[in-house]
């Protein structure tokens, strides 16, 4: 026969166990808290860049402001793209950076889609973002008479990395083969491709509107600019699937689409582009194709109205304009 003693050890034993594993949970739930925070503090690799430093996080991830005439890029005018430092993203070109005084970098149009713009926490201004990873870029203003467009992108430099056109991790290139719809979204499904822009080129007046660029006064093709990854693909590669979605025999027009605007025209950014140009158009003339695609120097950019790009994407309609035919 047990005896009260004996009766309670088993109990005893029981409550002791249990507050041994509650023990070890708990430290193990501090030490999964503690791995946690700190990889939610690290740093994080989202750019083909590398990991922030600790100034660029102070301005991307806080939202901080770097001091005026301080960045590189300030008085850096060379040709090529601005991509985001936190995600790589292509932001802005250089057709679109201006001087403004103000002593950070100024752009007067991003790449369309490539800024989302929200209200400030002070309340005033416009706050500026990366639209993929909605890093901080700086603030836009409008009504200063800067430029035609009367806009001002004040942006950090050290949100940026800039990609030479000549040896860039983002290259361009500028089509124009009919109505812009059907050769941008045909563009932007080829590998190697990040993103290709509805707009006109090849003109001479300045921010033209669609119905300026109708009129077939101002000098401009409807074009696009093509924004690609040249370790993925190469400007002949894109050149060559151009000439075989529109027809680049037919002058002044593609279909029934009549009048300059619609010429066939490739705007070459360097002089490989033009001597690459040229030597595909030679083949085609060589296989029998009477081309008349213009190769003309690339001196200007401007994008067109936000309800022209990603046209079919926007209607869910089918391109129309173009079809791929085999040429080379």
């Amino acid at each position: 026969m047990r005896d009260g003693k004996s009766l309670r050890n088993p109990a005893r034993s029981l409550l002791a166990l249990l507050i041994g594993l509650l023990g070890v949970a708990v430290v193990i739930g501090g030490v999964l808290m503690m791995h946690g925070s700190t990889k939610e503090e690290s740093p994080k690799e989202k750019s083909p860049y590398g990991i922030l430093s600790a100034e660029e996080r102070r301005v991307i991830e806080q939202k901080g402001t770097e001091p005026a005439f301080s960045g590189k890029y300030d008085q850096h005018f060379e040709l090529g793209v601005y991509a985001c430092r936190n995600c790589g993203a292509p932001l802005y070109t250089s057709d679109d950076k201006f001087h403004s005084g103000c002593g950070w970098p100024a752009f007067d149009e991003e790449i369309p889609g490539a800024v989302r713009r929200q209200v400030d926490a002070d309340g005033r201004r416009t706050e500026i973002l990366c639209a993929r990873c909605q890093g901080h870029l700086g603030h836009v203003f409008t009504g200063e008479k800067l430029t035609v467009r009367n806009t001002r992108h004040c942006v950090n430099s050290v949100s940026l990395v800039f990609e030479s056109q000549k040896q860039g991790r983002i290259s361009r290139a500028v089509f124009a083969g009919g109505c812009f719809w059907g050769v941008e979204e045909m563009m932007k499904r080829q590998k190697g491709v990040l993103s290709a822009v509805s707009g006109y080129t090849g003109g001479f007046v300045a921010a033209p509107t669609y119905e300026q660029v109708c009129t077939g006064q101002t000098g401009h093709a409807e074009a696009v600019q093509v924004f690609y990854d040249p370790r993925k693909t190469d400007f002949e590669t894109l050149c060559k699937y151009f000439l075989e979605i529109h027809n680049p025999t037919q002058e002044d027009g593609q279909g029934p689409d009549i009048g300059l605007q619609y010429r066939s025209g490739i705007f070459y950014l360097d002089p490989e582009q033009k001597k690459t140009a040229e030597k595909l158009l030679e083949v085609l003339r060589g296989k029998g194709y009477e081309a008349v695609t213009e190769v003309s120097a690339f001196k200007r950019f401007w994008n067109a109205e936000e309800y022209h790009q990603d046209y079919y994407q926007k209607t869910g309609k089918a391109p129309y304009c173009h079809t791929y035919q085999k040429r080379f």
